[in-house]
């Protein structure tokens, strides 16, 4: 029992998936200049008035991803996940959110997944969501913080 780990309620885990460590290279007119740091900053700024914090983490691995999901389920209030190209194509990472079932789940895509080609517009994330939040560039992310502590804090009461 000493190496059972503690679920922190109050800090989001916040996942970003393949490419996005190219954000503010990589195709600049669909995802914008901002950078990956730029959204770890972001996410920071807007957690912190609700007494929240954030674990940020990237990875072009989807068995890193669904590492850090399974590990959230025991040591993180929420996950918000930018899946990027998994979100079209990744049942495993779709079964590995399932497993967190009682915790807010928010996912962010920067562009309007919608208004892009049509493999891009269905998301085996999104049916597990607590939200979806697509085409405000990273102030996406911004949103999602919010809705993630209004969320919580419907939780406990």
């Amino acid at each position: 029992m000493a190496n059972t780990p503690v679920r922190d309620r109050s800090t989001i885990l916040v996942l970003n998936g393949p490419n996005l460590n190219l954000l503010g290279l990589r195709q600049p007119e669909i995802y914008g200049t901002d950078s990956l740091a730029d959204v770890e900053k972001l996410v920071a700024a807007t957690a912190a008035p609700h007494g929240l914090t954030t674990d940020c983490r990237q990875s072009n691995h989807e068995g890193q991803l669904i590492d850090w999901i399974q590990e959230a389920r025991e040591r993180h209030a929420a996950v918000i996940i930018n899946p990027a190209g998994y979100s079209h194509t990744s049942v495993a990472l779709r079964d590995a959110l399932a497993t967190c079932d009682d915790m807010p789940i928010l996912e962010v895509h920067i562009s309007n997944i919608h208004q892009r080609e049509p493999f891009r517009q269905h998301s085996y994330v999104s049916a597990l969501a607590s939200g979806v939040i697509a085409g405000c560039g990273i102030q996406g992310y911004a949103f999602a913080v919010e809705r993630v502590a209004t969320l919580l804090a419907a939780m406990k009461k």
